[in-house]
């Protein structure tokens, strides 16, 4: 009997996906993805992280475990009306994903990356910054009065998205932590931000997972060299990379956003048919005596 549109979509609502924005960014730099998972019939859940979509100061406040807390709270919430959970986390977002299910690999089947960052090594990251001024503001105690703005093109090469974002952030508009993150990186946060890296690191070996990875060749904040690191240090049987030109860090938004978010709803669904034919009843056969 063949299964129609419907059916199918019911049936995915069986099946939960968490997604994870970037640190400093908000849940609106995920939209497009929703949109295209919720189109496909999934249970979608994408909640603002600890200290994000309020003030600057509560953000100083929060450490990388407290963004952490808020997606195990997510999941377990997920996990209440969904039979399967997959997960799904841009930049920063990504490695709270990988750490998610590298921690509970009984309650995440399925990891999508876009944009991993482990090494800040990207084309619009200066060397000297690089070398001296990121250890400075990470290892003293400037981090807790200096800032990083991040210079244009804010991980986006689209130039329409761009122009309105420049927009923003050079008129701070009201409502702009809400809807747009934050226009600065605090120094505490971007300490807390190599914390998450390093704890990310060690437990990538963990991951046994299905994973895509998804990255720019023209990633301006983390080279291919990110990717290339992610799939040599998981366990995941099933690892699928899909590079994307056209396109900066800000996957889920820039000029590439539906090749990406077609691209991940696949990997989902795919994975989706493959669970639930594998739980499907067999059918016993008899022999004639």
């Amino acid at each position: 009997m063949r299964i129609g549109i419907h059916e199918v979509a019911e049936d995915r609502r069986q099946t939960g996906i968490l997604l994870v924005h970037g640190i400093t960014g908000s849940p609106a730099e995920m939209k497009p993805l929703v949109r295209k998972l919720t189109a496909e019939g999934f249970e979608v859940a994408c909640p603002p992280l600890a200290g994000h979509c309020s003030t600057l100061a509560e953000l100083k406040q929060t450490r990388w475990t407290d963004w952490y807390n808020s997606l195990e709270i997510a999941l377990d919430d997920l996990r209440t009306r969904c039979e399967t959970v997959f997960v799904s986390g841009l930049s920063m977002g990504a490695l709270l994903a990988l750490k998610l299910a590298a921690e509970h690999p009984d309650l995440v089947t399925g990891v999508a990356t876009l944009s991993a960052t482990f090494f800040y090594d990207g084309w619009n990251v200066p060397r000297l910054r690089q070398r001296f001024l990121l250890p400075l503001v990470i290892y003293s105690p400037l981090r807790f009065f200096l800032s990083y703005h991040e210079p244009s093109p804010y991980g986006i090469k689209d130039d329409r998205i761009r122009t309105m974002i420049d927009a923003v952030y050079r008129g701070q508009c009201e409502g702009l932590p809400e809807t747009y993150g934050y226009s600065e990186f605090p120094g505490v946060t971007i300490r807390e931000t190599f914390r998450l890296i390093a704890a990310a690191k060690r437990e990538l070996a963990a991951i046994a997972a299905p994973l895509l990875i998804v990255h720019s060749t023209e990633d301006d904040m983390a080279s291919l060299k990110n990717a290339a690191f992610l799939a040599d240090s998981v366990s995941s049987r099933l690892v699928e990379k899909f590079y994307v030109d056209d396109t900066y860090h800000v996957l889920t938004l820039d000029k590439r956003r539906d090749d990406v978010a077609a691209r991940v709803a696949g990997f989902f669904v795919r994975l989706h048919e493959t669970r639930a034919i594998s739980s499907e009843p067999q059918l016993a056969t008899m022999e004639s005596a």
